[in-house]
Formats: structure tokens, sequence, C-alpha cells
């Protein structure tokens, strides 16, 4: 643990994380201040709080004196690491480091790590639903809503916390250990803030860089980048497939999914466990059975035992705004995955329906390239409906693939869509895009997208 009372300590990016960032410190006697770009009128729900418990903040720009004065500071996972006043002080010797890596010299008990470019939020909740139903002590936090620091004083020395970790997150990590880490997949996201693929890549690998030969690494087989990684981990590799049978791991055989701790070649068949039918698995999508397979090698390697996993699968609803079903109004069935945030996202998302796909994309452009998804446009999908800034882009990228609709907002969108969709069709929203051009976050484009469903179902 660190050692806080009477440091300066400069909070960066006053989001979730960052305001739960700033009353830890302040509640372990740091001298706390606040740096954010926004202005104190958009603060304004934020700083009365923060004033009451005397922590400073600097609100409308950052101010490099203020961030010199300080012992150590604690960047948000909005903040780019790359910010002049970050660049400035590192040169100077003075320690970066973020909220995650913070909580992590704090956390007490064991902790599995979710990372991946889709499906963290949906395994990390199906994990942590795994473990409860268990019996273990179990926290659920990090990307996925609530912050690890700001539960910190719930973890205990038998309490297994389930962490969602974000590209963002792990960039500033730097002693941050979990007992189980799990990469599920990595394919190019945030390119707008990592530069390249391969700086995205070594980010992801940053939640294996503290481990050692005590710990697991759980990795997809079918992914090549996140395969590449075993190279690199000096943990246990565990490995998971939907495509082949693996040494040690999580696989598919004969309709079941199989697991086996040690592989041995001389004794293969006797060591195969059948956790659970193929057909028990809830979610719709590959996608989600790759999921479900990392979650089983996790959860197997924290003790949790094949039986308890097959019933917390089957009993398992889908997460929000993840191929979440809406509704089916005239025969058409409308499913909410505004999570598919980049193009691989919206890719498995297509995969999951057969044909008559009636397609939503567009938001704010993350340096993508969506012509990935051609192949699977010709073959699936009807139409598409363009939103938002990256509608031209999209648009130019998909020319001459599938009708082209530009509908500028969702709701235009969503009734453009439903006119055209017929009996037995989809009409899904899979973006492939951010949602910071018309939208506060996913789950607020999400929300307005079943609310325009439900005002149709109304009308019918």
């Amino acid at each position: 643990m660190m050692e806080l009372k009477g440091k300066k300590v400069l909070v960066v990016g006053l989001g979730k994380s960052g305001l739960a960032a700033a009353l830890f410190l302040r509640r372990k006697g740091a001298l706390v201040t606040v740096s954010d770009v926004r202005s104190a009128e958009s603060l304004a729900n934020d700083i009365p709080a923060l004033l009451e418990e005397g922590i400073m903040v600097e609100a409308g720009g950052h101010g490099l004196l203020t961030f010199r004065r300080q012992d150590l500071i604690v960047v948000s996972p909005g903040v780019p690491l790359d910010t002049q006043e970050l660049v400035q002080v590192r040169n100077l010797g003075l320690p970066v480091i973020g909220e995650l890596e913070l909580a992590a010299r704090f956390l007490k008990g064991k902790s599995v790590a979710i990372t991946g470019s889709n499906g963290k939020t949906t395994t990390t909740t199906l994990l942590g639903e795994i473990l409860s139903d268990s019996g273990l002590r179990t926290l659920v936090c990090g990307n996925i809503g609530v912050p690890v620091i700001g539960l910190i004083d719930e973890s205990t020395p038998d309490t297994w916390s389930v962490l969602e970790v974000s590209s963002f997150q792990l960039e500033s990590t730097v002693e941050f250990h979990p007992n189980i880490a799990v990469i599920l997949n990595i394919t190019p996201d945030h390119l707008d803030r990592h530069g390249s693929f391969e700086n995205y890549a070594l980010a992801k690998e940053r939640i294996f860089a503290a481990q050692d030969a005590n710990d697991f690494t759980v990795l997809n087989a079918d992914n090549t980048r996140a395969a590449e990684a075993a190279a690199r981990t000096k943990a246990s590799v565990y490995w998971f497939s939907i495509e082949h049978e693996v040494e040690q791991g999580a696989w598919l055989e004969s309709g079941y999914v199989v697991y086996r701790a040690v592989g041995d070649s001389a004794a293969r068949g006797a060591e195969i466990e059948q956790v659970m039918p193929l057909k028990g698995i809830p979610l719709k999508g590959a996608h989600n059975v790759e999921n479900v397979l990392a979650a089983v090698v996790a959860a197997r390697l924290a003790g949790v035992p094949g039986e308890t996993i097959r019933r917390a699968v089957e009993k398992f609803q889908a997460v929000e705004h993840r191929l979440e079903y809406v509704a089916t109004i005239n025969g058409v069935e409308y499913y909410n995955d505004s999570k598919a945030t980049n193009v691989d996202a919206t890719a498995k998302a297509i995969a999951a329906f057969s044909s008559g796909i009636h397609l939503i994309l567009g938001g704010k452009d993350k340096n993508s390239d969506y012509r990935l998804l051609s192949q699977l446009l010709r073959d699936r999908v009807s139409a598409v409906y363009t939103i938002g800034s990256a509608a031209q882009k999209i648009e130019s990228h998909l020319r001459g693939l599938v009708s082209l609709n530009s509908c500028e907002t969702l709701e235009k969108a969503v009734n453009a869509a439903a006119s055209a969709a017929r009996p037995g069709e989809v009409v899904l929203l899979a973006p492939a895009c951010s949602s910071f051009d018309q939208f506060e976050n996913y789950e607020q484009r999400g929300r307005a997208f079943k609310q325009l469903v439900s005002q149709r179902q109304e009308w019918k």
C-alpha cells in the first residue's frame, strides 16, 4: 500500500473514476487537487461535494504549475497520457499512475481482470455471477460502471474481485497484478487514441505485465494477436477456442463446452470434463460462446465446480446494450447492440443473424475501416442506415455493396428501417462507432434506441 497521508496528489479528469479517486485519496489524508478541461458549469454537479471534502478544483483547463507542485498524479482513463502537461511532469520524474493502478495498491483478496476489444462487460458480469453463485465473496467493478477505487473498502482478504479493464486503464499501470488475467480478443479499436494497432495491443498486454509463474493468463486461441501474447507472459497460460481443442483450457466438443486442467497427450480423454451442453448457452452469437468459454476457464481456475458454472450460465441474461433483444413489432425483431463501438463488434453482431438485417451504423469515427464489413454486408444485410459524424466516411467505404440510407439522427434511422423491414427481418443497432457526437455515451444511445422502438410498439 502507498503512504498517502500529507502527500500532494493531483487527479486529472473528473469522470466517475476521477471523482471516486479524489474522494478516496482525501479519506487517506492526501492533499487533493482535481484538474479538468471542462468548465466549472459543466462540473457543477460534482464541485460542491469536492469542496466540502477540502478538495481543490481547477476547471476550464490545466495549469502547468498545478501539475508540478504535486507528489503524485492520478490520471482518469479518459485523459491521454501524451497530454502536454503529463509529458512534461513525467520528464521531471513525477510519478503518474491511473485510477486502476491506485486501486490495485489497496485492493484486498484475489482478482480476475478481463480485457479485450469486445465482450468485456458480458464476460465480467457472467463471471461475477458464477463466482457469487458458488458462494465466493465477489465484487464486480472497473470499466463496467463502478470504479475499482470505489469498492476498496468492501474488499476483504477472502474477496474475489472481477475487474473489467480497458486499454485506457491498462496503459497507466505499473504494479497492477491480477491473479487471473483474461484477454478475450484484440482487434483494431481506439486507434484515434493509441495511434496504431500495435500500440493498442501492447496496452492490452499490460494486463499480465506484473504476473509471475503463480498466476494465470487466459487467451483466445482463435484470435491471432491475443494468442501471440502467450510468448510474453510469465504466468501459466490457459486457452479457450470455439474452433479446435486446446492443451489446457476450454473448447467445444460433440455439442458440449469441455474443460481440461492440465494437458497430457497420454491421457487426454480421461482429463476432459464436460461442463455444459452448447445448447444451454442462452446468449445469441458465436462471440458470446467465446465469452462463456473464457468465463468457464477463469471460473475453473478460481476453483468453481463445473455444475455451478452450468447453472449460472443457463440462467444468465444478456447485458443491456450487448445484442439485447428489445421487441418484435409486426414480425420484425429489434436488437440493441449500442456497445458495438468498433468494426469487429459490429461484425460479430451481424454474424449472429443469417439474413434480412436492417443495420444502423454511425456515430463518432475512431479511425476505423468499415470496408472490413463488406462480405458480411453482401451476405446478410438488406440495408444500412447511417447516422452521426461518421456517416459520410461509412458511406464512402460501403457504396455499391448495399442499399445506403443517410438518416443523420437515430430517430430517423429507426423510422426508416422500421418502414423498410418485412416480417422475419431484423432492425439492428450496431453502430461500429463511439457515441460522443450525438450522445453522452453508448448507454444513452442504446436507451434512446429502445425508447424509439417502444414508441413504435405503442403505435402498432
